[in-house]
């Protein structure tokens, strides 16, 4: 494993670009081409998205393929800032979980609480608010549908850095102890270095499980209200709503082209700088590649120029930040003490759940009754009984082919943009065929619409359990092969410890999001022909359409319900469970 390291205090970054010599390389040439293309790209899609609100009406989507590349570029905006800010999150919220069993007691319940939300629960009550930060710009409902993402996005990479954060290997925990670490410095110098190839894998899920959503986030229909920004998402709703297969044909191809080119740009290379970073003691012999990576690395000028003007960030990295040492006397807690803190500390997060509760309860109850929560419970059996019995299956399908492709890095490279695109595959293209089979051969629509739910989700096991596969260090699985460890027994006391962390990170967020696929899954609609499966999901989609904001707040309660009970019976003691037994030590 490479610690990040700082520049040398003494290398003068203007006096290294002045020795890079005369001429650029074609590597400079390309990369500077490749960077200002980009910059026009952002800038052109960041203009647009700052119009006025009238000229969405002027201009409505369209379904002339011309203005395909546009609706692409605009929608990979959206992505990339939904992106951005849900690294934000990750590395403020998730990092104070992992180190203050405190602040724990009260992000981990609201993170289950937020991945069980539907996409829909939070535009319902979102789009408002947003539209009012901006009125009569465009820029509030692009604010809207960029957090509309950033909710299938943000929860997955947080529980994948907080569970890294709570396995650090111990003897690295000494080393950074001994030397005296910050705690800023022991961040960038260990955590974030330790925790990078699992979030590398699963900023790729995200991204993928954003692009499932993407119908959802731009064409937004709430109650009366409907919004539709230019984007992939909203050519595929309008031609899902006009029957026009072809459309969704092409729009699904431009999609792919978008996944495949951002691939290759950006996460292939990332992966490819992230593999040192890998807890071993001896280097892999089968590392990833990227034509990228390799492009970078020769790089001279560019390089060069990009470190003269970096000065803030090494000057950042550098920064010591030490906890001030004030000239007073230790105080010391007795174990009654901070007893009593830890009581008052959980009262005071009981007392604000209460609240919480009572404020929903009375906006409920202002429409509807205890009957209501009665059959919203039921609802949310059903599903919960659909999600149970599909994460089991797909992790017996995807458990044994993760843990093949993590020990490849050549297959993971040939693979990532197909997994990338079958896990951003919507939904919602594949319901003219649901629906056509499901109508043609008289099936139980309570059965045979369930394996939509898990089309997005499944992806987060096996895209985690990759990521801990290409994480068993080399020296143990050579010493697995010198031992001759084979078989049940291999995957006994190799593969299985390896991987039991990252597949519970895994199918923590692949059972949350089964949840919240469930709104477009249990009640799909093609033409004249409405098929619904009895669930909590269909239940909110129905209200949702109605713009009945109290079974949606009903819906959305029982569901987090579920969730947090889920999470807390069989989840959270298998985490326990891994930081306590399965820690590479």
């Amino acid at each position: 494993m490479v610690f990040l390291s700082g520049e040398r205090v003494g290398s003068h970054p203007l006096a290294r670009f002045r020795r890079l010599g005369a001429a650029p390389s074609w590597a400079d040439l390309i990369a500077f081409l490749v960077l200002a293309a980009t910059a026009v790209l952002i800038v052109r899609g960041a203009g647009e998205m700052s119009e006025p609100l009238s000229r969405l009406r002027m201009t409505p989507v369209t379904l002339d393929p011309a203005r395909l590349p546009e609706y692409a570029l605009l929608t990979t905006l959206r992505m990339f800032a939904a992106l951005a800010a849900s690294l934000l999150f990750t590395f403020t919220v998730a990092t104070l979980a992992a180190k203050s069993r405190r602040a724990e007691l009260v992000i981990v319940p609201a993170l289950d609480i937020l991945q069980s939300v539907p996409i829909l629960g939070f535009l319902t009550f979102t789009v408002t608010f947003f539209m009012g930060l901006f009125p009569g710009r465009q820029l509030g409902v692009e604010c809207a549908a960029i957090f509309a993402i950033f909710t299938s996005q943000a929860w997955n990479m947080a529980f994948s850095f907080y569970q890294s954060l709570r396995t650090i290997p111990n003897d690295l925990d000494e080393v950074s102890r001994q030397f005296g670490f910050s705690p800023w410095r022991r961040f960038v110098r260990l955590e974030l270095p330790f925790a990078t190839p699992g979030l590398v894998w699963n900023v790729m899920m995200s991204m993928s499980g954003g692009w499932f959503f993407v119908v959802a986030s731009e064409a937004i229909t709430v109650g009366k209200t409907t919004i539709a920004l230019p984007g992939i998402g909203s050519w595929l709703a309008l031609s899902i709503e006009r029957q026009d297969m072809r459309a969704v044909a092409i729009g699904v191809g431009v999609m792919a082209v978008v996944i495949l080119l951002y691939d290759q740009l950006v996460f292939r290379p990332i992966v490819a700088w992230a593999d040192k970073f890998r807890f071993e003691q001896t280097a892999s012999q089968d590392r990833p590649s990227s034509w990228v990576y390799d492009l970078v690395r020769r790089v001279r000028w560019l390089r060069g120029l990009v470190g003269a003007f970096n000065w803030p960030g090494r000057l950042l990295a550098r920064i010591d930040w030490p906890t001030p040492r004030l000239r007073l006397p230790p105080v010391r807690l007795g174990p009654g003490a901070t007893r009593a803190i830890d009581v008052l500390w959980v009262a005071a997060a009981a007392l604000g759940a209460i609240a919480a509760v009572w404020f929903l309860w009375t906006f409920i109850s202002r429409t509807l009754n205890g009957h209501d929560a009665v059959v919203a419970f039921g609802y949310g059996l059903a599903t919960l009984t659909r999600v149970v019995v599909l994460i089991a299956l797909t992790s017996l399908i995807w458990v044994p082919i993760g843990v093949w492709i993590g020990l490849r890095p050549a297959w993971a490279e040939r693979l990532q943009p197909i997994a990338q695109f079958l896990a951003a595959f919507p939904a919602n293209v594949l319901f003219p065929f649901v629906v056509v089979a499901i109508v043609a051969v008289h099936a139980d629509p309570n059965i045979w619409l369930s394996p939509l739910m898990v089309l997005g989700t499944q992806w987060y096991i096996l895209f985690n359990v990759i990521a801990g596969a290409s994480a068993i260090p080399s020296d143990l699985k050579e010493a697995a092969g010198i031992f001759g460890v084979r078989g049940w027994q291999w995957w006994r006391e190799v593969a299985l410890p390896g991987i039991f962390p990252y597949y519970v990170t895994g199918a923590i967020t692949a059972s949350g999001g089964s949840w919240n696929a469930s709104i477009v899954a249990e009640a799909v609609t093609w033409g004249d022909k409405h098929l619904e499966a009895v669930g909590l999901g269909s239940y909110i989609a129905k209200a949702t359409a109605a713009g009945d904001y109290g079974r949606v707040a009903l819906g959305v309660a029982v569901m987090s319900i579920f969730v947090i009970a889920f999470n807390r019976a069989l989840w959270r003691p298998m985490y326990r469970f891994a930081e306590r037994r399965l820690r590479l030590d």
